[in-house]
């Protein structure tokens, strides 16, 4: 299943908030230079993440984006759901020619894993896998809000170019091998 661009720059615009939010609005530019995203583009998707109440905007000097909620009670699911509606497997109706409806039956099954990752899926998981890396942050449930702030403060940039969502760190599947 594929996200779409539009799920994928708003999950990245509003990851880049919490990243660097707090109660201060970030404005589109400075979300588009941190992201490499298009401004124009990046406009468009946080007025939709702003309909569906994930964030707030404030105009006028010092004005841009906020999140509306707390990290950890916005969902990657919601994100997508925003801008490209909710995820689901829409059929309309049974096809029993051979097998085919065998077929159906898994991609609502997929449809249905989808959705739920994405729900189980915050803001606040994402963080801790920007900031401490994807193994560590499987190890650090316990941060709490007010210390998602000392870590990005404090920590350094984990590259995990090329590496696979979720997957262990290559030390450890050297290690392992």
């Amino acid at each position: 299943m594929k996200v779409s661009t539009r799920g994928d720059y708003a999950a990245r615009a509003l990851l880049s908030m919490a990243l660097h939010g707090g109660e201060q609005p970030t404005s589109v530019k400075e979300i588009a230079e941190r992201t490499g995203l298009p401004q124009p583009y990046l406009e468009q998707i946080l007025l939709a993440v702003k309909g569906a109440g994930l964030v707030r905007s404030k105009r006028g000097v010092g004005g841009g984006y906020v999140l509306a909620r707390m990290p950890d009670e916005i969902t990657l699911a919601e994100i997508v759901a925003a801008v490209d509606g909710p995820i689901v497997t829409e059929l309309s109706e049974r096809d029993h020619q051979e097998g085919h409806c065998v077929l159906q039956d898994v991609w609502i099954e997929a449809s249905e894993g989808m959705r739920e990752l994405l729900d189980g899926v915050t803001l606040t998981h994402l963080v801790k896998r920007a900031v401490i890396g994807h193994s560590a942050a499987e190890h650090a449930d316990h941060v709490e809000h007010a210390e998602i702030a000392d870590l990005v403060d404090n920590a350094e940039p984990v590259d995990r170019a090329g590496q696979e969502w979720g997957s262990a760190d290559p030390v450890e599947q050297t290690s392992a091998g």
